[in-house]
């Protein structure tokens, strides 16, 4: 297995390997469940299937997080209503505070820089660390 893990990965080629690396330990797992599965039916075995039946649904969820990002027609929507709300609030500014006239573009280009950055998991600025993961690797022995 390589260096990088997957959430660090920055070209495709080290993400398709890691991938095709993930598919291979998972089939090898399920391979191995299964027969004890077959040969043992208890419940000591269920729970150990159902455990492997979450880890490859966790994996799952997270690389449908990876695929499903906002649509266009999502950011076109926010971006009307941005355009909207900061031309009603230019238009009532004549009568008061022209302060407001900074803070609320300043604050919609916030948020806008904060969804885009959730919604690209594998660039942006702002980074999770995984550490449950990262003490799951240091417990393991290396191969």
């Amino acid at each position: 297995m390589t260096n990088a893990f997957c959430y660090q990965a920055s070209t495709e080629e080290e993400i398709k390997s890691i991938n095709n690396q993930t598919t291979q330990l998972q089939n090898a797992l399920w391979s191995i469940v299964e027969v004890t599965a077959d040969e043992q039916q208890t419940p000591t075995i269920a729970l150990v299937v159902s455990g492997m039946n979450d880890v490859l649904n966790a994996q799952g969820y997270t690389q449908a997080a990876w695929w499903n990002q906002l649509p266009t027609a999502a950011w076109l929507l926010l971006a009307i209503i941005a355009l909207f709300c900061n031309t009603l609030i230019g238009y009532g500014a004549r009568r008061r505070n022209n302060s407001v006239l900074v803070i609320l573009p300043l604050l919609i280009s916030i948020s806008f820089f904060l969804i885009a950055d959730v919604d690209s998991p594998r660039r942006g600025l702002i980074r999770v660390v995984p550490q449950n993961l990262l003490s799951l690797r240091q417990s393991l022995p290396a191969n």
